[in-house]
């Protein structure tokens, strides 16, 4: 007999990144294409963590992020979050906006590094005076997986896109490529529920697929969305999945077509 669960997926854009406050800091940085979290975004990403931990109804199993050093720091705060272990007065330690003494149980959440949530490799999202000239972006995904809590990285994981996609990829593909990568990271673990971490185009991407008479135009920092689909599953391993439905958006500014 066949059993029908829910699967929940959170699609996240990342923080406030450092060059949109200190604009000298690109004439300086070895790697201008790929700034840090501004503090401000540190917290917001802990605050956004704290959120949807605080929805009972929803536990993060598994978090897949961009390899953008910014979608990094974001997850890393927010796997804090959802992973703190502090109490105050018999209660999760849920009102405080730094992360810095949290105490986590790195068992409560495994993130894996996914390329093909990255940012649009192209002069659209890009900044030109930014972009590497030879379009290699020299990312070092040990490096970037030790910005994540200690115990909570799994790189076993098979990715979708074992590289980065083509440089000057167009708009469309890029948005068919969040499409892709959403619907089989899904596929991959129905029983699990999921925290996408990318950026602004690739939650506008799942926003308009799952809203298709809507049109995105503004995705804030920390702006997400929940999806959620039934799963029936049958013997051996084997599921059937109904439609992805946005439950409900945070920071999504959207109109009709």
């Amino acid at each position: 007999m066949a059993t029908q669960k829910y699967q929940n997926v959170v699609v996240m854009r990342h923080g406030d990144r450092l060059d949109n406050f200190e604009e000298l800091w690109v004439m300086k940085a070895e790697r201008p294409w790929d700034p840090p979290l501004h503090q401000d975004g540190k917290i917001r990403a802990f605050c956004t963590g704290q959120k949807i931990r605080s929805n009972m109804d929803l536990k993060i199993h598994r978090v897949f992020v961009s390899p953008f050093l910014r979608c990094v720091q974001t997850a890393a705060e927010v796997v804090r979050a959802l992973c703190d272990v502090a109490e105050r007065n018999g209660e999760s330690n849920l009102l405080s906006s730094n992360s810095d003494s949290v105490i986590i149980d790195p068992s409560k959440v495994k993130v894996s590094i996914e390329y093909g949530l990255c940012e649009m490799l192209n002069l659209v999202a890009i900044r030109p005076a930014a972009a590497p000239k030879d379009g290699d972006f020299k990312f070092s995904i040990s490096q970037y997986e030790s910005e994540l809590p200690a115990g909570t990285v799994d790189n076993t994981v098979e990715p979708v896109y074992r590289k980065l996609p083509e440089w000057e990829e167009t708009l469309e593909s890029a948005r068919s490529r969040y499409k892709e990568v959403v619907k089989a990271l899904a596929d991959k673990y129905p029983s699990e529920n999921l925290l996408l971490v990318t950026h602004g185009e690739g939650v506008g991407s799942i926003f308009t697929e799952l809203n298709k008479d809507a049109a995105v135009l503004e995705v804030e920092y920390c702006g997400h969305l929940y999806a959620k689909r039934s799963i029936q599953f049958g013997q051996n391993q084997s599921f059937t999945a109904g439609e992805f439905v946005c439950e409900k958006q945070t920071g999504i500014l959207a109109a009709s077509k």
